[in-house]
């Protein structure tokens, strides 16, 4: 993606800090917290004449933060696991699968700065499929691909709801254990080649604040340039995660994922999941 464009997403995730300014004192020690939604969508037409097909989808994610301080020593984790499926007309086909575990540790250096150390991984459970075609063809399947990404760097933290880590040596490893999807090339292997290595410049970026009192916003970014092969097209992934809480037990949800990798797919990549679901706080 255009380096400008990433300039702009970038400087609009920076600005939301205007939305929160609230000073609070984190406590040391270990602060857990998430959630587990299940969101479900259903439809069902008798002698309707204006079309429609009879459906039902059901969405689950857990989201779950693991961050720890003491002295001056951080360590932040999120987990995030999400699996959905839709069934219209008897045809079953998934709609969200994702796994990824994000680590990243700092050593107090000034005030919000901090020598730090990250861990990104990200793969999904099951296969997923190319559904424009008959029969349907395998595009991905567990470990392929997988991507692990690891790497010093600094990290700026104003809290443990808006941090920004910069890594400019950061290594970048991408698994295809399939032979089908190996031979193929997917995913910016070598064709026959199972994995992939690169070395570039991360720059992982996060911010949660309340939009309103029962509305929260959560948004993820991640930048990559890979140094070592076209650095100008920079990897872009961005997560949009906003929870509107009716009730303790009842929200609905929106999640928006943006993802651009020219080794994957050279376009960008759109996602978009709503419902009304039930939330439990872990």
């Amino acid at each position: 993606m255009n380096t400008k464009k990433v300039s702009i997403i970038l400087l609009i995730m920076l600005s939301l800090n205007a939305f929160s300014q609230t000073k609070t004192k984190e406590k040391e020690g270990w602060k857990k917290s998430g959630d587990i939604t299940l969101t479900l969508a259903q439809s069902s037409f008798s002698n309707w004449i204006k079309g429609g097909e009879n459906s039902i989808a059901a969405n689950g994610l857990i989201n779950y933060n693991f961050n720890y301080k003491k002295s001056k020593n951080v360590w932040d984790t999120k987990l995030i696991m999400a699996y959905g499926l839709s069934q219209i007309s008897g045809e079953t086909k998934k709609t969200d699968d994702r796994f990824e575990i994000n680590s990243v540790y700092g050593y107090q250096a000034s005030k919000l700065w901090y020598y730090s150390a990250f861990a990104n991984f990200k793969t999904q459970f099951t296969d997923g499929y190319d559904y424009s075609v008959t029969p349907n063809i395998i595009t991905s399947k567990l470990f392929a691909p997988a991507y692990l990404s690891f790497g010093p760097g600094m990290l700026w933290k104003k809290s443990d709801n808006l941090h920004m880590n910069f890594a400019p040596a950061t290594s970048k490893m991408t698994i295809v254990n399939d032979d089908v999807l190996s031979a193929a090339g997917a995913y910016g292997v070598d064709p026959g080649k199972k994995f992939r290595y690169e070395v570039g410049m991360a720059v992982n970026g996060y911010y949660k604040f309340n939009l309103m009192k029962n509305v929260s916003l959560e948004n993820i970014l991640d930048l990559y340039s890979n140094y070592l092969k076209n650095p100008q097209n920079v990897d872009v992934s961005y997560q949009m995660n906003m929870v509107m809480t009716v009730n303790k037990y009842i929200s609905a949800n929106l999640g928006l994922q943006f993802l651009y990798d020219d080794d994957a797919l050279q376009d960008l990549q759109f996602k978009e999941v709503f419902g009304l679901g039930f939330n439990a706080k872990l």
